[in-house]
């Protein structure tokens, strides 16, 4: 299992899904940390073709330059199961949300927000990470949906690098920089719990509100005290599992979905109950 890194839970909870599926299965699974470098995803994909493992996965991180490593594990006849980031035509599976289109729900959920607490009117950060391709799709999906509130405008947009304190650095300099924003855009773990601690620094809590992606126990504070509006909360356990599932009836030549869908939940502090316990 190729993955992005070992710091944000997404990625540290998807891991345990894999593994508890794997030890079901008396599988054997060796997880690789690629530090969010994707030259090192690649160079680890052609180790492990060396080495003839029996499956693949990836969290890719640049789903294009991935490609060729992947093309090269299947012509040595190892299946590929790509998790989260969308691989399209090179990997055998694809498991995940769909993130362009979750994150337009997150956009109109924010719409409506705006319409009903702001006039119809605010003024937006995006706190992303450049690097991440998963991460951009979100902005883009994000954008679509909020076109349906013409008043609200993305007015900045800055570089977290998918690493907490980076981008609690960005969000300060996002909030200096934007003295009338109103609302910032998180697109991953790394970047609302750093969103989160650059309002703690700038002081402006109570001005600035957060949405953005996956639950925390940062998050869960944000939500009970009001500096999180909405949080898109994904299934990084149970894709790990599928993707181990996935990659097991591949190895055995059964049939899989070309396409494994999880769902995702946008939580706010109406059901916040129901994901509370995994945070504390």
């Amino acid at each position: 299992m190729v993955q992005v890194n070992q710091q944000a839970l997404f990625f540290t909870q998807m891991n345990a899904g894999a593994q508890a599926a794997a030890r079901s299965a008396g599988a054997d699974l060796i997880v690789f940390n690629s530090n969010n470098d994707p030259v090192a995803q690649n160079n680890a994909i052609e180790t492990y073709v060396q080495q003839r493992v029996d499956a693949i996965l990836v969290a890719a991180i640049d789903v294009n330059g991935i490609k060729p490593a992947i093309r090269e594990a299947r012509r040595a006849g190892i299946p590929v199961v790509a998790i989260d980031a969308i691989v399209n035509g090179d990997n055998d599976v694809q498991v995940g949300v769909d993130n362009r289109k979750v994150a337009e729900d997150i956009g109109r959920f924010t719409a409506s927000y705006i319409a009903a607490r702001l006039g119809g009117g605010a003024q937006i950060g995006v706190l992303g990470a450049f690097n991440s391709y998963v991460q951009n799709l979100r902005v883009d999906g994000f954008k679509a949906g909020l076109a349906g509130e013409p008043k609200a405008k993305v007015v900045a947009a800055v570089d977290g690098q998918n690493v907490q304190d980076r981008a609690q650095a960005a969000g300060e300099n996002l909030i200096a920089g934007s003295p009338n924003l109103q609302l910032i855009y998180a697109t991953g773990e790394p970047a609302l719990i750093g969103a989160l601690a650059a309002l703690g620094a700038q002081d402006t809590g109570d001005r600035v509100k957060i949405v953005g992606w996956d639950l925390s126990a940062q998050a869960v504070k944000g939500l009970d005290d009001g500096s999180v509006i909405a949080v898109v909360q994904q299934d990084p356990e149970g894709e790990g599992r599928a993707a181990v599932d996935a990659a097991l009836r591949l190895i055995q030549h059964k049939p899989v979905n070309r396409l494994i869908a999880v769902p995702a939940t946008i939580v706010t502090k109406t059901n916040l109950d129901k994901f509370r316990v995994a945070y504390r």
